[in-house]
Order: structure tokens, then C-alpha cells, then sequence
């Protein structure tokens, strides 16, 4: 019997429609009482098991490795928490014509966290960048992370954030940094394990993403804030996240120019240092704003679909760019399908 795949033609990613129809299914039957609290416990453990699996697969000799390669994972971590930032304050003029004052926290917060690791290396291979960097500025991105993204909350959100706390840096660190490191440890033991069941374990990926959302927007149905926003305010949002997008897409492909980085550098830093992570993003949130996390992930959860979708677009047409080394042209072989693309760069927050 012939498998059902996914029609190429479709711009959409299959789980891009799994996050939307669970919001919905959030909003039709949210979890109450006990369901919500056996929700929210499972949502944490299968946080901290994707960032155990994320330890597990990451090389510790690659990750040494990439530190020789400080200028690009500098200019990352200045596109992610240097420049991003600048900008999400500097959106604070759109408030009240575009954006709500809530909507802007939520989109503040967004600039605050940290880069994706494998829809980064995804792209990064399809567009035939430097693989190896991508793994590595995505890693270090998500570790640094763990504690900056809450100091930089506490400094421009302050008591928005939910009373930031050293409790709440503890629980970050507890739910994410800790597993990750265990995940180290144990990789010499479970490493092959993991690598040979890389498609089994993306569904796990997966499902722990759709767990944590539909607990952060119970929570946020339940408290009844969605009444808060109108579709023309989601509209507004919308426009002022793809202006955030397309900037930080030119300044990280155009900037790693004039930085004089390779082409494979370059690729590597605007899929890395342009994007967002959703799987770091939902767990901070959820420590940082406590019931109004829902509508604080609102612009994450955006944001996350739209620069899926459009860097699968430029990660295939990068794929057919001409490849010059040692004073040759390498004409590239055929893209990947579109599919592959976008299916692929969805597994990663």
C-alpha cells in the first residue's frame, strides 16, 4: 500500500496546522482543575526530556570544535540577544495604534529569547551552509539563554515578567540546563541510540511542543484573557512581526557580508541568529508570567510558524546558488523537495 504524504504544493507545514488546531482544541475543551494540573506536570517533564534529548545529540567534540569558531557564534549571540532586544524596544512606539500593551510584552519577550538548534542546522544543510556552526551556534544560543533571557527580562520587563526572582532563574535552569547536561553525561552511553532513532524521537519533539501550548493557552482560556484581543489587533501584530522578520533576515545575511564571513558562515548565522526558539520560549514564559503566559506566547507562537515558513522558502533557494571553492563554480545538486524543507525545520523550537 502506497504511504500518504504530505502534497508538495502545500506552503504550509503539517505541524504548523497541529499547533493551530491545538490552540483550538484549547479553546473548545480546556484543561480545569486536576486535568490542568496533570497537564501542566506533564508539559514540564516533556520540556525537560527535550532538552535532555538535545544533550544527548549534541557532539561534545563538535561543540569544542565550534569554539574555535568564536567570531560567528559571537555575531549570533549579538544578532539574539544584542540586537533583537534593540529592536523589540524600539517597537514600543507602535503602542497603542498597532499593538496593546500585553501584545507588546508578548512581543518584547519574543526578542528576549534564544535561537533554535535543529531548524537552524535543517536550513543550514538544505541551503548547503556551515553545518557543523549551525550545531553549535544553536547550542550555545540555547544554553546562554537559560540565563540571560530572564536577566533581560527582569531588566526591560520588570514586574510584567511576573516578579522575575532568582526562585524563577532556579526553575529555568532546573527544567532546561540541568537536562541538557545530563543528556552530555549519559551521550556516550545512548548517543547511537538516539542518533538511530532520530525520526521516532522527533516525534517527540513534537509532541511535547503541542503539550506545553495547549497547557499555556488552557490557562489562558480559563483566566479569560483572550478577550483582550480583537482579530484587528492579531493583524496588527502580524504586520509588525514579518517587518521583524525581514529585518533581522537582511541584517544577519548582509551584516555577516561586511564581517567578511564565507558563504557557508553566513548561511549558518542568518538561520541561527534570525530566529526563535518556541521550546525555550514556552517553559520561560510559563515561570516568568504565570497565568498571563498564554497571551505573553501569543507573538512567540506567531513568529515561530512565520519564520518556519519563510525560511524554508530561502533555505531552497539558497540550495541553488552557485558554490565557489578553490576558484571553481560547483553547480548544486537538485533542491530537496518542499516538504522535506519545511517538515524537516518544524522539528526544532
Amino acid at each position: 500500500m502506497k504511504r500518504l504524504q504530505w502534497p508538495t504544493w502545500m506552503p504550509i507545514d503539517p505541524y504548523i496546522l497541529l499547533l493551530l488546531g491545538t490552540v483550538g482544541l484549547a479553546a473548545l475543551l480546556p484543561a480545569r482543575g486536576a486535568a490542568a494540573d496533570v497537564a501542566s506536570g506533564a508539559s514540564t517533564a516533556a520540556i525537560a526530556f527535550l532538552f535532555f534529548l538535545y544533550g544527548a545529540r549534541l557532539s561534545t567534540r563538535e561543540a569544542l570544535d565550534g569554539l574555535k569558531h568564536w567570531r560567528l557564534h559571537v555575531t549570533v549571540l549579538a544578532c539574539t540577544f544584542v540586537v533583537f532586544p534593540v529592536l523589540g524596544l524600539a517597537a514600543r512606539g507602535l503602542v497603542p495604534v498597532f499593538l496593546t500593551q500585553p501584545l507588546y510584552q508578548g512581543l518584547l519577550f519574543l526578542t528576549l529569547v534564544p535561537s533554535t538548534i535543529q531548524s537552524s542546522i535543517a536550513f543550514t544543510s538544505i541551503a548547503r551552509g556551515n553545518v557543523p556552526a549551525a550545531i553549535c551556534a544553536g547550542s550555545f544560543s540555547s544554553l546562554v539563554g537559560i540565563v540571560v533571557t530572564p536577566l533581560l527580562a527582569a531588566a526591560v520587563l520588570g514586574s510584567s515578567a511576573g516578579g522575575f526572582s532568582a526562585d524563577s532563574l532556579v526553575q529555568i535552569v532546573l527544567q532546561l540546563l540541568v537536562p541538557f547536561l545530563a543528556g552530555q553525561v549519559l551521550r556516550r552511553w545512548i548517543g547511537g541510540f538516539v542518533a538511530r532513532h532520530k525520526k521516532v524521537l522527533g516525534l517527540v519533539d513534537r509532541g511535547s511542543i503541542l503539550l506545553v501550548v495547549y497547557t499555556a493557552f488552557s490557562e489562558g482560556m480559563v483566566q479569560g484573557i483572550w478577550h483582550q484581543v480583537s482579530p484587528l489587533r492579531l493583524g496588527g501584530l502580524l504586520v509588525v512581526e514579518a517587518v521583524l522578520l525581514a529585518v533581522m533576515l537582511a541584517l544577519t545575511w548582509y551584516g555577516a557580508k561586511a564581517l567578511r564571513f564565507d558563504r557557508g558562515d553566513r548561511i549558518a548565522i542568518q538561520f541561527a541568529g534570525s530566529k526563535k526558539s518556541l521550546a525555550s520560549g514556552l517553559p520561560m514564559a510559563s515561570v516568568l508570567f504565570g497565568a498571563h503566559a498564554s497571551l505573553a506566547v501569543l507573538p512567540l507562537m506567531l513568529f515561530h510558524q512565520m519564520q518556519l515558513m519563510v525560511c524554508a522558502v530561502i533555505a531552497k533557494r539558497r540550495s541553488k546558488d552557485p558554490v565557489e571553492e578553490a576558484g571553481e563554480v560547483t553547480v548544486p545538486a537538485p533542491p530537496a523537495p518542499s516538504r522535506t524543507a519545511v517538515g524537516t525545520g518544524s522539528r526544532s523550537r
